[in-house]
C-alpha cells in the first residue's frame, strides 16, 4: 500500500527538527466546557509536591516574607507594578486563582489564562477540556462520552481579573505539531498563578484537527505561524474588544514567548518583540533588539528532536541564556500529552486506535511516552521552576540573584544546567 503523502511530510519534519520552523509532537485539543466542580484551592495545578523548608516569597524590586496565600503586603514589580508576593521556590504555584476565557483574535481561537481576583473562584466550577474538540469533525462522534479523554484545569471561567494589582506581562505560548492550545496546561496556568497573562492559540495547519483531517481526506490547511504571532502581538499591544475584560491590567510593553517543538522554532526569531524567549525541545533562538533572556529546555532522551539540538541551539543563542536538560525524559515532557487519559486509563493513542480515528498511526509515531521516563509531575515541576524564574527575573523585575542556584539540588532529575551572562 502506498503511504499517505502526509506521512512523508511528517517524516521530513522529524528529520529536520522543524516543519515551518519546528519539531513534531502528539495530540490533544483545546475545546472546553465548564463542567466538573473544582477540587482545589487557589493557584494552578501541575507542580509536583515539594519538600523542605517553607520558602520565602519574592517578586519585584523588593522581597517579602514567606506568605504563600493571597494575603500579605504587596511587592513592587517593573515600573511600579503592584504584585502579590509569590513563593521564592518558583516551582510552587502563586497566590492568584487562575481565570480563563476563550476568545477569537484575528480568526484564531485563543485561550487566555490570567490572574483572577483572589477569592472570586469560590463556588465556580473549574474548566474541563474535552480532547475530542481537536479531532476532525468526521471523527468526534466515534468516541463516546464515557471514553472521552478529558483534561482538568485548575482554572475558572470568566473570573474577574485582579484589578487591585498589575499590570501583568504577557506570555504567548505556541503548541507544536499536532498539538493544541491547552497541550501544556500545567505550565500556562502556573505562569498565570504567578502574575502573567498567557495567550495560546490553536494554530491552523499545525494543530491536531488540521493534520488528522488530511488523513481523513480533507484538504490541507496552510500554516502561517509568523502571521499568527503577529496577530497575537497586535492584540496585546492594542487590545481589541475581545480582551476588554483585561482592560488596564495587560502590560503591553513586556512580552515573552514560549513554544514546544514546532512552536519553539516558530518563536526563535521573535527577539525584536519578546524580551524573553523559551524554546522547549526546539533548539535555540536568534538575537533581537528586545531580547534580554533565553531559556532552552530539552529532554535528554528525546526520540523526536535529539537533545544535541538543544545543546547546539543553546550554544548559538545570545546571552543572557540558560539551558536546562531533564534526564531520562522524552519529547512530550513539556506538555500534558503523556498524562492525558480517559476514565478507563486509556491514553490518547489507545483511544484513537480503539475507535479507528483517522491518522491513529500518525499519533502513535509521535507519542514519545515511556513508562520508565521521569514522571510527568516532576517534568512539570522542573519546567515551572525554570520558566517562572526567567519570566519573573526580566518581566517582574524580580530581586537580583541566581534564580537557578538550587534547581539541581531540588531536582536531581536535572541532568544538565548551563548559564551564560
Amino acid at each position: 500500500m502506498t503511504p499517505h503523502p502526509l506521512f512523508a511530510i511528517l517524516a521530513s519534519c522529524l528529520a529536520l527538527t522543524a516543519c515551518q520552523g519546528g519539531g513534531s509532537e502528539s495530540a490533544g485539543t483545546g475545546e472546553s466546557s465548564t463542567g466538573m466542580p473544582s477540587t482545589s484551592g487557589t493557584g494552578s495545578s501541575g507542580a509536583a509536591p515539594t519538600t523542605g523548608a517553607t520558602p520565602t516569597s519574592t517578586s519585584g524590586e523588593a522581597s517579602s516574607t514567606g506568605d504563600e496565600s493571597t494575603g500579605g503586603a504587596g511587592v513592587e514589580g517593573c515600573d511600579g507594578a503592584s504584585l502579590l508576593p509569590v513563593p521564592a521556590d518558583s516551582s510552587l504555584a502563586g497566590p492568584w486563582p487562575v481565570g480563563v476565557k476563550t476568545v477569537t483574535l484575528g480568526g484564531l481561537t485563543v485561550e487566555v489564562w490570567y490572574p483572577g481576583t483572589p477569592g472570586s473562584e469560590a463556588g465556580v466550577s473549574a474548566r474541563r477540556y474535552d480532547i475530542r474538540g481537536s479531532l476532525p469533525d468526521s471523527e468526534v462522534a466515534k468516541v463516546p462520552d464515557a471514553k472521552a479523554p478529558l483534561q482538568d484545569c485548575d482554572c475558572y471561567p470568566d473570573l474577574p481579573v485582579d484589578a487591585a494589582h498589575g499590570r501583568y506581562p504577557a506570555v504567548i505560548f505556541v503548541h507544536g505539531t499536532a498539538g493544541f492550545r491547552a497541550q501544556s496546561l500545567e505550565q500556562v496556568t502556573h505562569w498565570a498563578s504567578r502574575g502573567f497573562i498567557v495567550l495560546a492559540a490553536d494554530h491552523p495547519g499545525l494543530w491536531l484537527k488540521d493534520l488528522l483531517g488530511q488523513l481523513c481526506g480533507q484538504p490541507a490547511v496552510a500554516q502561517d505561524l509568523a502571521g499568527d504571532l503577529d496577530t497575537l502581538v497586535a492584540a496585546i499591544e492594542a487590545p481589541p474588544a475581545e480582551l476588554e475584560f483585561l482592560a488596564g491590567r495587560l502590560d503591553s510593553a513586556r512580552i515573552a514567548m514560549a513554544g514546544h517543538s514546532a512552536g519553539g522554532s516558530a518563536i526563535a526569531g521573535s527577539g525584536d518583540v519578546a524580551q524573553v524567549l523559551i524554546p522547549m525541545a526546539a533548539g535555540g533562538v536568534m538575537p533581537g533588539a528586545a531580547l534580554r533572556s533565553t531559556l532552552v529546555l530539552g529532554a535528554q532522551s528525546d526520540k523526536v528532536v535529539a537533545y544535541s539540538s538543544q545543546q547546539s541551539g543553546y550554544a548559538s543563542s545570545p546571552a543572557l541564556k540558560r539551558l536546562v536538560g531533564i534526564s531520562n525524559a522524552g519529547h512530550l515532557a513539556f506538555s500534558s500529552l503523556c498524562s492525558l487519559a480517559n476514565a478507563d486509563g486509556q491514553d490518547f493513542v489507545e483511544i484513537a486506535a480503539e475507535f479507528e480515528i483517522c491518522g491513529a498511526q500518525f499519533a502513535s509515531a509521535l507519542f514519545d511516552c515511556v513508562d520508565t521516563y521521569t514522571p510527568d509531575a516532576t517534568n512539570w515541576a522542573i519546567t515551572n521552576y525554570a520558566t517562572s524564574a526567567v519570566l519573573e527575573e526580566t518581566l517582574h523585575c524580580a530581586s537580583p540573584g541566581d534564580a537557578f542556584a538550587g534547581i539541581m539540588a531540588k531536582f536531581p532529575e536535572v541532568g544538565e544546567l548551563l548559564e551564560e551572562q
